[in-house]
């Protein structure tokens, strides 16, 4: 976040990398499928229905394959619309039989990636996406218009990057330690943990991102280091615990959680930017699968030569 200190009596100015962080939502050629060898759980089969889910209906058990990382996208908005629902249905089941600690299982990994992958073509395409998303059933359609909205938006203010950029990521912390980091700053400073879960989810993919942007900011929740020397708490602006409280600290002093539009304007002072962040949170706070789908979008980047995905299968 870039700090601007006009006014002494007033939170500096937060501004976070546009360039690095919101263009991981759109876009890329995937890579290769990760091998048996990577450790990760083998894939959870569905034995049976679950309980109804709320965006897509009564569960089902999984009749088709797992998508390939580089599956193809359907074109027509029938076939949009069904890829999507069925991809969200079996996303959701996957998400319900995860323990949800530790490396998601494949079946997670992989649906959630393709549901990004829909999602970034429905913001590259929106007149196939307004004519898939009225074949949806209601919550699903609400869903995924807030999500194409969120991703065009932050889309909006990328900035593309060279392709010999020297470009940092790493694993991400487990969901379940950055979900406790969030609700422990919802505790003491009154946030919602899921406006700092979507933070940190258009900022750097959860943590994923570990270079610091193209206008210096750094750590997972991107701070500028004025901005961390005032808000940071003396803590570490690379770990995600300090970095999620100094978010929280920052948003409470700018006017969360009475005025979360002005706060977010003031961590980053685009409309854009604020939109997208209350739209993914108010997916969380929907369905708190969301968080966990989210948690597995992976960091694709927009380069001056084409885009590409860095993070995943």
């Amino acid at each position: 976040m870039e700090a601007r200190r006009k006014h002494p009596r007033r939170p500096p100015r937060a501004r976070a990398v546009i360039a690095l962080t919101t263009v991981t939502l759109i876009g890329g050629s995937a890579c290769g499928v990760s091998t048996a060898a990577d450790g990760r759980p083998a894939p959870t089969p569905s034995t049976g229905p679950s309980a109804t889910n709320p965006v897509t209906g009564p569960a089902t058990e999984r009749a088709d394959p797992l998508p390939a990382p580089d599956a193809s996208i359907p074109q027509s908005p029938a076939k949009f619309a069904t890829a999507l629902t069925k991809t969200t249905a079996a996303l959701n089941d996957a998400i319900d039989a995860w323990s949800k600690q530790g490396l998601p299982p494949e079946d997670v990994e992989l649906l959630a990636l393709h549901q990004q992958r829909l999602y970034r073509h429905a913001a590259r395409h929106p007149e196939t996406a307004s004519r898939a998303f009225a074949r949806l059933e209601a919550p699903l359609a609400a869903q995924a218009r807030d999500n194409t909205s969120a991703i065009r938006g932050l889309v909006s203010l990328a900035r593309p990057i060279k392709p010999s950029a020297v470009f940092k990521v790493q694993e991400p912390r487990p969901a379940a330690e950055l979900l406790g980091h969030f609700k422990k700053a919802e505790r003491r400073f009154g946030v919602e943990w899921e406006v700092l879960a979507a933070v940190m989810f258009a900022e750097t993919k959860f943590g994923r991102v570990k270079s610091p942007s193209y206008v210096g900011a750094q750590g997972p929740m991107q701070f500028m280091p004025a901005t961390w020397k005032a808000y940071g708490l003396g803590g570490d602006v690379h770990d995600p615990r300090d970095a999620v409280m100094g978010a929280a600290n920052y948003l409470r002093a700018t006017g969360a959680p009475r005025d979360y539009r002005r706060a977010l304007h003031a961590y980053n002072p685009s409309q854009a930017y604020v939109d997208a962040i209350l739209k993914h949170s108010r997916q969380i706070k929907r369905d708190p699968r969301n968080y966990y789908a989210y948690y597995n979008w992976q960091v694709f980047v927009l380069t001056t030569k084409g885009e590409r995905r860095l993070t995943g299968p």
